[in-house]
């Protein structure tokens, strides 16, 4: 069987890692003797005809894509147009999103054939062997599909008791240096769950309320597997990763024990740590600590099922700060209840905590109490346009708040500080009186940029082809002169994005038939 999984396009804004979910999933169906290939449109540029033209290469007999609500439309459009191509071929979504609105994306998108619902690594491998046999995918658990005209939705499957009998994320199907190039941390987990009941999350009802955790062998295994091929940065994307201080230990003893040296952020609650496992965390590579901290309000707080008090954040952020972590605080706007002066409550907090944090809207996606629930909050959903789903836009109100005041409160308390700030970096670069700490950070933002548009757009595939010049300029000044015409940037900041690029080893460099040519490693 020959299996085509597609990672859909995502914002660089979101944080673009390598997407683990879509390579658990390729490593299942490895694991049941199909022919894998991985799609990779996150780190690559996306089109209909490109599309048609790889799956034509590869002649899939199933086209499986997964999504988040922000970009599920782009998705579900992707899966429709690979069905119009190859009628013939099994398609197939999965993920958070469409685990919670399989109903509607069955009958919204006709060319989508089934939906993995939860966690899909033992629904795969029933489905592999039964796949174009559909009158057994009633025998199946955790899938839903049309038979009749009418949604069939199996009974929902039993979640993975033992995370270590999975095989690990088959990686080796993207192409890697791509992501390396961007620089963003790569995405692990150590666990799957979380007990907590946050009326504005889907992850206890995606992966259960009972935390289910990895080996901590397994999982340093896979962190070495990772820094061995160029790696240097990991993050611990587990729900609630600091659940079980014992476990965390262990991580962390596990890699000191093997010597690994390197830099590692994690998702933590501020009720689920202290001093001394920030310590033992920080002396093992954590260097940054993300709370989610939602609001400044007590009683938002409350309502929300957060569980947590305002004076437990802030000891978490003192006992971080105090082993020298740094903390990412993250608030949303526009919960029930919210009012002008609970927004106020949030910018207090945030200034007195003194922390990197950022605002998010609040958007309830399917799956979520508030969603589900809605009307018995103090909310209002103004669209049901999915794409409007990405938090970076208002799409509730409040009987205190309409979407103004939200936009209102984020522009002038983290949008145009923010870009005072940049305003005044850019000033000081120009001065030549930029730290040396503070020129890299600025340089990094704009190889960030310069690197996803070079990615993005396919400019090495359809540039990266130059003739040999008559003077004896350097190569990778031949590729930066002719990449700079299509990114907004100038020369200098092209050129060292493209020698780091170079210097890294992402790019390669040949020469065919008197042309320098640049491929990606």
């Amino acid at each position: 069987m020959r299996v085509a999984l597609i990672a859909p396009p995502y914002p660089l804004e979101e944080g673009l890692s390598a997407p683990l979910g879509i390579c658990y999933a390729a490593a299942a169906f490895e694991r049941a003797n199909a022919e894998v290939i991985i799609l990779d449109y996150m780190v690559r540029k996306y089109s209909p005809g490109k599309l048609i033209a790889e799956l034509s290469e590869f002649k899939p007999d199933f086209i499986g894509a997964t999504s988040v609500t922000l970009n599920f439309g782009v998705a579900a459009s992707i899966v429709e147009t690979a069905k119009k191509a190859f009628p013939s071929a099994i398609t197939a979504m999965g993920g958070p999103h469409v685990s919670f609105d399989y109903d509607y994306t069955l009958k919204r998108y006709p060319g989508i054939d089934l939906i993995v619902v939860g966690e899909g690594e033992q629904t795969i491998a029933e489905l592999v062997p039964a796949m174009h046999n559909r009158s057994a995918w009633q025998g199946i658990n955790g899938l839903a599909f049309k038979e009749n005209g009418k949604v069939v939705a199996t009974p929902a499957r039993e979640l993975i008791k033992d995370l270590d009998s999975l095989p690990l994320p088959s990686r080796h199907l993207l192409q890697m240096s791509r992501y390396l190039a961007v620089g963003f941390a790569l995405s692990i987990i150590t666990s799957r769950g979380c007990p907590n009941g946050c009326i504005f999350c889907q992850g206890h009802r995606m992966v259960g309320h009972k935390i289910r955790s990895r080996n901590p062998k397994q999982v340093v295994d896979e962190i070495e597997s990772l820094l061995a091929v160029g790696h240097e940065r990991v993050n611990f994307s587990d729900d609630f990763f600091t659940s079980n201080r014992k476990r965390v230990k262990a991580i962390c003893e596990e890699i000191q024990r093997r010597g690994l040296s390197f830099g590692w952020t994690a998702f933590s609650r501020a009720d689920s740590v202290n001093r001394e496992i920030l310590k033992i965390m920080k002396d093992a590579g954590c260097d940054t600590i993300f709370y989610g901290m939602e609001s400044g309000n007590q009683e938002i707080l409350d309502r929300i099922k957060k569980r947590v008090t305002l004076d437990r954040i802030r000891k978490a952020v003192e006992d971080a700060k105090a082993v020298g972590m740094a903390v990412f605080g993250s608030f949303i706007v526009g919960l029930p209840g919210e009012t002008k002066e609970t927004m106020m409550d949030s910018h207090r907090f945030a200034t007195e905590l003194d922390i990197i944090h950022g605002y998010h809207f609040l958007a309830p996606f399917p799956g979520t109490e508030v969603k589900e629930n809605i009307h018995e909050y103090d909310l209002e959903l103004l669209t049901d346009d999915w794409a409007m789903f990405d938090a970076n836009r208002p799409i509730v109100r409040t009987s205190g708040v309409n979407p103004e005041d939200l936009e209102t409160f984020v522009d002038k308390y983290f949008l145009q500080p923010a870009r005072q700030q940049e305003a005044q970096i850019e000033i000081r670069y120009q001065e030549g009186t930029l730290t040396p700490m503070e020129e890299m950070a600025y340089f990094g933002n704009k190889k960030l940029n310069i690197v996803y548009r070079i990615l993005i757009e396919d400019l090495i595939e359809t540039h990266g082809r130059i003739p040999f010049p008559k003077t004896n300029t350097a190569t990778s000044m031949l590729l930066a002169e002719k990449l700079l015409p299509y990114i907004d940037t100038n020369f200098e900041f092209m050129l060292k994005s493209v020698e780091h690029l170079v210097e890294k080893g992402y790019l390669k460099h040949t020469i065919e038939d008197d042309h320098h040519v640049w491929r990606w490693a």
